[in-house]
């Protein structure tokens, strides 16, 4: 069977194109593998239907008739093994996406989320501006050894575009422009990752199912 994607039927507009089901459809258009996705509307997210696929009541959720897997970064890694185009077959090669992977989804994404915690969700509350400077200094740390690692280097593993590349290059796009630009070869690395086919198509599916309504009381 195809693979099946749970993802919503709406966001809000800050959010289109960066709900997590994102790093899924990507990861199966660079592998080829046809997939259909599962629209669910907000209000239902929670319900037990939902549940029983996501127990945290999010997207995404995924089958492919002989696995049902949620959180994006597992999944990922499930498409990644199936697929030469996302991961060598050498054990050591493995083994560096593998490493690249967890590292995008811990090292990085954990202190990106927080600024955007502070930026977005967060933003006005009076706590925020005394976290701020330390997060901040902290993911610009992160974003310099990065930068360093990278080096002129296209990808993460050198010449060769992974899995761990689709994950970083996913979690980097979140960031606010100025702070990925006092990184250029961040910049030039994520609009390298971003401009590859696989991840427009993706993006056009994600956008095309975003054909629902808010939630009742949505302001």
């Amino acid at each position: 069977m195809n693979a099946v994607v749970s993802a919503y039927n709406w966001v809000p507009d800050f959010a289109q194109g960066l709900v997590r089901d994102m790093r899924v459809r990507w990861a199966l258009e660079e592998a080829g593998q046809p997939y259909r996705s599962e629209p669910i509307a907000q209000q239902d997210k929670t319900g037990s239907a939902n549940r029983a696929k996501q127990p945290f009541g999010q997207v995404p959720a995924y089958a492919d008739g002989e696995v049902e897997m949620f959180e994006s970064g597992a999944i990922v890694l499930r498409i990644a093994e199936g697929s030469e185009a996302l991961m060598p077959r050498d054990p050591a090669g493995r083994a560096r996406v593998q490493t690249w992977m967890f590292c995008a989804l811990n090292t990085m994404e954990i202190p990106v989320a927080f600024l955007t915690e502070l930026n977005l969700f967060s933003a006005g509350q009076a706590w925020t501006e005394g976290a701020r400077p330390r997060v901040e200094g902290w993911l610009r740390q992160r974003l310099a050894d990065l930068s360093t690692r990278l080096g002129q280097n296209p990808y993460l593993d050198g010449d060769r575009f992974t899995a761990g590349d689709l994950l970083m290059a996913d979690v980097l796009r979140t960031l606010p422009e100025a702070m990925l630009a006092e990184q250029p070869n961040l910049a030039a690395y994520v609009e390298r990752c971003t401009s590859r086919p696989a991840f427009q198509r993706a993006m056009a599916a994600q956008l095309a199912d975003f054909t629902g309504s808010p939630p009742p009381g949505w302001a």
